[in-house]
């Protein structure tokens, strides 16, 4: 039995959710797909599906074989597409995680772009703070913040930005205004923590030497946009980046403090596993973002108050220089703070 047919077969069948409709799409006999299923399931020992006469349905087996199936033909596809005009046109599925605060603030805005200029490429775009196995979610590529160490994965920096130290008017009425790093230890911050529960410490930079302090609190949050809404709602100091709490900042809602203790750079990544580094249609996303953030100050370590990014109509067209090295995506800040 041709393993790669079957699982093509299958895939469609439970795409299209209809023997006859998967037959019609493949241009095959019925009657050849419904024995394939038979076959593909008798050699796995297992039922995939479950079939009444008015519907098809997955078992579990056949729940984690099509995840399984849908990598190996997506890797399938990926290798044959280096090697053909695919690589000047990309196309196919493509399967991205981000932050949410980066997603919604700035790569969704302007996806549209990314459409235009690939308009054969299908992207699906999950966003979340929690870390992800690439390799076993089969997601395609991920932009993560924050220092990586080695590991499998290949990392591309395609930005950069620097937090601001935040409170709302209402905080500094009730604790008062910090001006000075010892101020700290008499305030409060909403904190965020990691998924191990660990703390992240507030970050600061002067004349080149980096302080880390660790904030007491009685909030702590694992989202970003929560953590802005907490901060917004007078619960504590907060360290976040520019391009979140710019409305905030322009309305007083939100107030910069400690501005000569610059926070400390946060570097932006791509990051995706080696399976992918030939793929086009990673390489294009990619190249694109890299190309979006070059656009905006903010996303090149430049702290322009009041400098949004979201009112650039066009990116630059100059290519950003990075380099390619093995990183760990658990290892990232995982929250764009």
């Amino acid at each position: 039995m041709d393993k790669l047919h079957a699982m093509r077969v299958f895939v469609r069948v439970v795409e299209v959710n209809s023997f006859t409709r998967a037959a019609d799409t493949l241009g095959l006999p019925r009657a050849s797909v419904t024995t394939t299923i038979q076959n593909l399931e008798a050699s796995l020992g297992v039922r995939l599906l479950q079939r009444t006469t008015r519907k098809l349905s997955l078992t579990l087996d056949g729940a984690a074989y099509l995840e399984g199936a849908t990598r190996i033909l997506s890797d399938v596809e990926e290798v044959e597409a280096s090697f053909t005009s695919a690589r000047k046109t990309p196309r196919g599925r493509l399967r991205v995680d981000m932050p949410g605060s980066l997603g919604r603030l700035v790569i969704i805005p302007a996806i549209h772009e990314f459409h235009a200029r690939y308009p054969d490429i299908e992207i699906m775009i999950g966003m979340s703070d929690r870390p992800i196995d690439l390799i076993q979610e089969g997601v395609d590529c991920v932009l993560r913040v924050g220092d990586l160490q080695d590991s499998s994965l290949i990392a591309r920096r395609v930005g950069a930005f620097r937090p601001v130290t935040v409170a709302s008017p209402a905080y500094f009425a009730k604790h008062g205004t910090p001006t000075t790093i010892e101020d700290l230890e008499r305030h409060i911050a909403v904190n965020y923590f990691t998924r191990t529960g660990k703390l992240m410490e507030f970050s600061f930079e002067r004349d080149g030497v980096t302080h880390e302090v660790k904030m007491a609190g009685n909030v702590a949050v694992n989202d970003a946009d929560a953590y802005v809404t907490c901060a917004l709602e007078g619960l504590g100091l907060g360290q976040t980046a520019r391009f979140m709490v710019l409305p905030h900042l322009s309305s007083g809602a939100l107030v910069e403090v400690l501005a000569e203790w610059r926070p400390a750079l946060m570097p932006l990544s791509a990051l995706y596993p080696h399976n992918r580094h030939l793929s086009p249609k990673v390489r294009a996303f990619v190249d694109w973002v890299a190309e979006l953030f070059e656009g905006c100050p903010l996303m090149q370590g430049e702290d322009i108050p009041g400098y949004d990014c979201g009112a650039e109509t066009k990116t630059k067209k100059v290519p950003v220089a990075v380099d390619s090295v093995a990183m760990d995506q658990d290892s990232a800040c995982l929250c764009v703070m």
